[in-house]
């Protein structure tokens, strides 16, 4: 995987997003803070948790709808295996360009299973990734969440803080459409 900046990604994130999304109109935030707030970062250490994961692929106008449907593949493997979610899922971003995206679907489990269940191929067992992390938070329309990395590549900046090439995506809430003010996401940058 090349050596990505945080800044090349929300580029490349924000090229995608607003060629998607470009005739939709802004959407206000559903807390009072205007998109592209960063004053909610806080360092966090992540630890890693079991997880079902599914990778996947997107162009920059599919990715809302791809990742979604991860998710939908995810629950139904869980629902087959009988298996508890133990967190909100989330979407690890491994690497990005001009044209889309490669990630992670995953949906945190309450337990590892005693007894590895059989899923469909591409999913998997795995866990959730580990480290230390600048924890952001996004309160309004997918669409919307460009404004948020520009916020947080200017606050690392700032802060003179250096980003790894990997973030991630956690969904507090279950939204349909990237139109959607409601949508609630914590974006957790990897830091060095």
């Amino acid at each position: 995987m090349p050596s990505l900046t945080l800044p090349t990604l929300a580029r490349a994130a924000i090229t995608g997003i607003m060629l998607t999304f470009a005739s939709m109109a802004c959407a206000q935030v559903n807390d009072g803070r205007a998109p592209g707030d960063a004053s909610s970062a806080q360092a966090v250490e992540l630890a890693a948790r079991p997880a079902l994961m599914l990778a996947g692929e997107a162009e920059w106008e599919e990715g809302f709808t791809k990742i979604n449907k991860s998710f939908a593949d995810l629950r139904m493997a869980m629902d087959r295996a009988g298996l508890k979610p133990g967190g909100r899922p989330l979407a690890v971003f491994v690497d990005t360009d001009d044209q889309g995206f490669r990630f992670q679907a995953m949906i945190p489990l309450e337990a590892a299973p005693a007894a590895t269940p059989s899923f469909p191929a591409p999913i998997k067992l795995g866990e959730t990734p580990k480290g230390k992390t600048m924890k952001f938070e996004h309160r309004s329309a997918y669409d919307d969440i460009d404004s948020t990395y520009e916020a947080i590549t200017a606050y690392l900046d700032e802060k003179g803080v250096e980003a790894k090439p990997m973030f991630i995506e956690q969904y507090l809430n279950d939204v349909t459409s990237a139109d959607d003010t409601g949508l609630q996401v914590e974006i957790y940058v990897f830091v060095k």
